[in-house]
């Protein structure tokens, strides 16, 4: 008798997981039935230029480059390797940016909004334009990442005005930022927002800390950072549908801690020698090993393209996880 309970337990475990996961599923879709997974139709990319290919091809990172069997030709760029987060993001789902559409050969299903430069206050203007001339819908979704040129133009401005000031001022950024995300929302959008990485990580934030005696830069920007991210996390709609989170500033933290966990072999140095978006997989800093052998960065494994901006592997570590949160979330 007590091997035929056995037995039975065993072979009702699996069906009972089943309905429960089943369950669980249909709870996170609000509904009675099995939430079918989120397909979009279309990807909207808003924010700056970590989201931004130029028409040339050419993003704010490490470009990658086509290799090629003869030297003497022109280098030629790989607009798809080294991918943005919004790429990576696209792909997963089968869209594709006409800004990296190689030969016309896809049907394009993106529109790139994202701008060099952008701040809060041009991501309205972004959805502004998107607006006059079309719609959200649930089948659409909108990526935002913005802020650090915010952030940037804030710390310009210390000691001008004291710390505590321009923390209230990064919050009211935030918050204004929290509203436009939840513009898309209230407009039947779907999103995927990603917070900004700590700026007291990057290499500015390094060379800021040494040039001044004033106070610890680097910690202000941690600081003006933080303050950005938190209003606009505590401002959008916490519904669980309509909107879905990438802690940026997390992911950079984590990696700073343990980099090689995360592969990654310089996290404190710009990799590209040559101003964005110029750079090129042939254009990485010179580095020298203790036994003196000279050998090219790697922009991969580099967390940073220059001073301020991703390098392509943190780049696609965003993108990566903006994917599965999108693909997961019960839009």
């Amino acid at each position: 008798m007590k091997m035929f309970k056995q037995g039975l337990r065993a072979a009702i475990g699996p069906v009972l997981c089943g309905v429960a996961a089943t369950v669980l599923l249909a709870s996170c879709g609000g509904g009675g039935g099995q939430v079918d997974p989120f397909r979009p139709t279309r990807i909207i990319a808003l924010g700056d230029e970590s989201s931004l290919i130029t028409p040339e091809g050419k993003k704010y990172g490490v470009n990658a480059l086509v290799a090629q069997t003869d030297a003497s030709l022109p280098d030629v760029l790989d607009c798809k390797a080294n991918p943005l987060w919004v790429q990576t993001v696209a792909t997963g789902f089968g869209l594709v940016f006409p800004q990296c559409n190689p030969g016309n050969v896809a049907t394009t299903t993106g529109l790139m909004y994202a701008q060099l430069g952008a701040k809060v206050a041009d991501v309205t203007t972004q959805i502004d334009a998107h607006l006059a001339s079309g719609s959200f819908g649930p089948k659409d979704l909108v990526t935002v990442l913005v802020g650090v040129n915010d952030v940037l133009e804030l710390y310009q401005q210390y000691p001008a005005q004291t710390q505590a000031a321009l923390e209230a001022i990064a919050e009211q950024r935030g918050q204004a930022l929290a509203e436009q995300i939840n513009r898309i929302a209230n407009a039947n959008g779907r999103a995927v927002f990603v917070l900004i990485p700590d700026l007291g990580l990057t290499p500015f934030a390094i060379a800021e800390k040494a040039a001044h005696a004033d106070t610890d830069r680097a910690a202000l920007l941690t600081a003006l950072s933080a303050r950005f991210n938190a209003k606009l996390r505590l401002g959008v709609i916490n519904d669980g549908r309509l909107l879905a989170l990438v802690n940026g500033a997390e992911t950079v933290q984590a990696i700073a801690k343990v980099p090689a966990a995360y592969g990654f072999a310089n996290i404190t140095t710009a990799a590209c020698s040559v101003a964005l978006p110029d750079c090129t997989s042939k254009t990485m800093v010179s580095v020298t090993d203790a036994a003196g052998a000279v050998t090219k960065a790697d922009g991969l494994t580099w967390l940073w393209a220059d001073a301020l901006h991703m390098g392509a592997g943190l780049q696609t570590r965003l993108g990566s996880t903006a994917l599965s949160a999108a693909t997961i979330h019960p839009f």
